[in-house]
């Protein structure tokens, strides 16, 4: 079992992509025998706890402690009715998404859960304010999900390729995942308007990847199925999100800042394609010490 996905961290704001996030968590567990733990975090800036109303009966901090009474409560309730056993159960106040990612790391998690977008008017325009923090700050893999009709399901993996070599570490975690699936690996390529790769040095490239890839699965013995893709596109992340979607891919694998040939994407791609692709995606953190 990696090491990892011992434990995971499902992250909820109560939203209905965060019930969604759960059931990619729970099945994540099941797949890895890992661990779950739940997770609330009550915003320091929570309106409830500045009601003047409420201020005149009932002291902050008191209030504070009803608030997170009721979040246990509620967690507890989604548990059993999901039929979602929590190793843990976590309910504490502060700035979210830094509370998020101390928690990650004081329980060892190996692995965050959460939704896409959060639950105010803003949120809901792009990637969530929360999300797109803990995306940009954890030291550990991200899975991000947006509502989606039917159980989750692993069986076609999309991995966006630039060829550089930080992605080893992404190409690493995408390999694991798709033994513990049974799942397909497609490793896209997609050329920008402004690329001045010659078709002749993808195809060079494309070859020493699967030389290597084909090594490691004759190695392991595992029978993965690999393809290699290659499109064209405007910007780099609507040729990603468009053929996740039009090939129905159920996850998409690539790292939380993204690199094109040595120089970073504008307004990251990696941020663009959470926000706009209704395929979940695994972002690995920018950590070259990092490992699956």
């Amino acid at each position: 079992m990696p090491e990892f996905l011992k434990n995971i961290l499902w992250a909820t704001d109560f939203s209905e992509e965060a019930q969604e996030a759960l059931l990619y968590a729970h099945f994540f567990a099941k797949a890895y025998q890992a661990g779950l733990t739940a997770l609330h975090v009550v915003s320091d800036f929570s309106p409830a706890l500045y009601d003047p109303s409420l201020a005149i009966t009932i002291d902050v901090v008191k209030r504070l402690e009803v608030l997170k009474k009721e979040a246990h409560a509620k967690i507890e309730a989604i548990g059993k009715k999901k039929k979602v056993p929590f190793q843990k159960i976590v309910v504490v106040d502060g700035s979210v998404s830094k509370t998020i990612i101390e928690v990650s790391e004081k329980e060892k998690a190996g692995l965050i859960v959460m939704g896409k977008k959060g639950i105010s008017a803003i949120d809901k325009l792009l990637i969530g304010s929360v999300a797109n923090q803990v995306l940009r700050h954890s030291l550990i893999p991200l899975l991000l999900t947006r509502k989606r009709e039917g159980k989750p399901r692993v069986k076609k993996i999309l991995v966006p390729t630039d060829f550089s070599p930080r992605e080893n570490l992404e190409r690493e975690f995408a390999w694991r995942l798709a033994k513990s699936f049974g799942a397909s690996l497609t490793f896209l390529h997609v050329f920008e308007l402004q690329d001045r790769l010659a078709q002749w040095e993808l195809e060079e490239m494309f070859k020493a990847l699967l030389a290597k890839l084909q090594q490691r699965e004759k190695k392991e013995k595992e029978d993965i199925k690999i393809k290699e893709e290659v499109t064209r596109a405007m910007e780099a992340w609507s040729g990603i999100v468009e053929y996740a979607e039009t090939n129905h891919f159920d996850l998409i694998v690539m790292s939380s800042i993204a690199r094109k040939l040595g120089r970073f994407f504008l307004g990251s791609t990696t941020e663009k394609v959470i926000s706009l692709s209704d395929v979940p995606v695994f972002a690995i953190p920018p950590r070259e010490s990092l490992k699956p």
